[in-house]
């Protein structure tokens, strides 16, 4: 099980990466988000920032559908994700293994190609996300 301590541990782990000021998590490399909080939009309600839920770019169409597919325990979208290569995270049903392969590659999708392909920014060995 993770949370959005997990997610800001290991995204701001990654090289370049910068943390938007914002109501919950909202992480960026070159200027590009690659995860951040879900703003969960309810019509005729104010917007909620639910930090319990990761927004992850994914790339394509073709990996969302396989994700929303594969593992709809873990993944789901809402109609104005529609047509974006964007899925949602239930951070309380993923584990720490898992979700650091997840961010880390919305990283590397978002990152400059010279960044992703430099040997000295390539992130290291998986983070200890143990809880003491």
């Amino acid at each position: 099980m993770a949370d959005a301590d997990d997610v800001r541990r290991l995204a701001l782990a990654l090289p370049h990466v910068v943390e938007i000021d914002s109501d919950g998590f909202d992480f960026r490399v070159a200027d590009k988000g690659f995860v951040w909080s879900y703003p969960e939009r309810r019509p005729g309600r104010p917007r909620v920032i639910r930090t319990d839920v990761a927004v992850l770019y994914v790339g394509d169409e073709a990996e969302k559908q396989a994700l929303l597919l594969g593992e709809p325990e873990l993944f789901f979208t809402t109609p104005a994700y529609d047509g974006l290569p964007l899925v949602m995270l239930r951070l309380d049903r993923v584990d720490a293994v898992r979700l650091e392969e997840l961010v880390t590659d919305a990283w590397r999708m978002r990152a400059p190609a010279a960044l992703v392909g430099d040997p000295e920014s390539r992130p290291g060995p998986p983070a200890d996300l143990t809880r003491s």
